[in-house]
């Protein structure tokens, strides 16, 4: 009896064998085991993927310094691509790989960063007391969902709590913080990396604890270009009505959040600095604290073809921009640009604008570009400054 117990056993065990081989071959022949991306003790980064039957194959990545318009790859006997790119300083990058004209994520990496109309896979360069995650006390993010009257459908946004948040009935000021062109509300907590920024910096004493709610700043698919439905003015203004009217109530009536002025901050970078410039001065009294990186009033400094500088929008929010009432309440505005970034005459125009209505900026002109690793830093300059003054 016991001799054919173990008949079965192996006969049954060879039979899952038998049909683990036929699924592999209906699925292709199993690739070479292999680290898509490593890591060298010189920060040094070799990207990896197993493509037999391709032509070409680049290392996109928009974030990764040096890239430019990608990398190609050196095919392998085995029919794996590789290269080593960098040394690249500390610090969370998104890539993808063209593999014969299409754009995909690295197969081999789970860990991804969802943009507005696709998706980049994502890694992390360790040692930044930053961005690193550490055995600290962490808060949590969450997807939270709502319906938006003014858009007629459901949206989403990420929500920050801080370390201790579930467990007490106190309530917090808040952050609103908006992302750029081109990406979604997972954007500031993936590669943004708001939550560790945030969980290091109340660690370390260094900012006060806040909520921070990450919306969605497009209302649709996005493209520049000439007016239409995906316009780039359609989207800022249908944005800011779903901000006004639908995202913030839905947050103050969910999360515990205090609702006066010198408790409520909102702050974004590049588009999202436009949009914050554009809700904020539009309801100047509901808001003590503006962050803007990378950005500015769109137009104040010209544009491309010879587009002559817009006064514009200064005249539009001319009668807030004067009112001293309104300015009272106005703890800080603070900017953040870098001196290769393409807006950086944008931001430049946009705090002496600011400054002729005698409004009181700080003004951080950065090395670097219009990159995450410039945006990281100013939200970590940006959030110890909040709520820190005794009402």
């Amino acid at each position: 009896m016991q001799l054919a117990r173990i008949t079965i056993v192996i006969s049954l065990t060879l039979m899952n064998v038998s049909q683990f081989v036929l699924a592999q071959d209906a699925f292709g022949t199993r690739p070479p085991e292999f680290s898509s991306v490593e890591l060298s003790a010189e920060k040094k980064l070799t990207f990896r993927v197993h493509a037999p039957k391709a032509k070409s194959v680049k290392l996109m990545s928009s974030d990764l310094p040096t890239i430019g318009f990608g990398v190609l790859l050196t095919k392998g006997e085995n029919g794996i691509w590789s290269e080593t790119v960098g040394p690249f300083p500390p610090g969370a990058y998104r890539y993808n790989f063209d593999i014969d004209g299409v754009s995909v994520i690295d197969p081999r990496n789970p860990v991804t960063s969802e943009s507005n109309t696709n998706t980049f896979s994502l890694l992390e360069v360790p040692g930044s007391d930053l961005t690193d995650l550490k055995n600290v006390p962490h808060g949590n993010i969450i997807q939270a969902t709502y319906y938006s009257e003014s858009l007629k459908r459901f949206r989403r946004m990420h929500v920050y709590t801080p370390p201790g948040y579930d467990k007490s009935t106190e309530s917090y000021p808040v952050l609103y913080l908006l992302h750029g062109a081109f990406d979604s509300d997972a954007s500031w907590s993936s590669v943004g990396r708001a939550g560790h920024i945030l969980d290091n910096l109340l660690a370390s004493k260094k900012a006060k604890p806040m909520v921070v709610v990450m919306p969605a700043g497009h209302t649709g698919p996005f493209r520049f270009g000439p007016p239409g439905d995906n316009s780039f003015d359609r989207q800022m203004t249908e944005f800011s009505d779903d901000f006004i009217k639908d995202l913030r109530p839905t947050v103050e009536s969910r999360f515990r959040v205090l609702g006066e002025r010198q408790h409520r901050a909102i702050a974004g970078l590049s588009m999202g600095g436009a949009q914050t410039l554009n809700i904020a001065c539009s309801k100047l009294n509901d808001y003590g604290y503006i962050g803007v990186f990378s950005s500015g009033v769109f137009g104040i400094a010209g544009g491309f073809g010879g587009t002559p500088p817009s006064t514009a929008w200064e005249d539009q929010h001319r009668s807030e921009l004067d009112n001293a009432e309104l300015k009272k309440g106005l703890k800080l505005v603070w900017f953040g640009c870098g001196k290769d970034d393409f807006l950086v005459q944008t931001s430049d125009a946009t705090v002496r604008m600011l400054r002729n209505h005698a409004i009181d900026v700080t003004y951080h002109e950065t090395d670097g570009g219009h990159t995450w690793a410039n945006w990281r830093n100013y939200l970590s300059e940006f959030a110890p400054l909040l709520f820190a003054e005794k009402d």
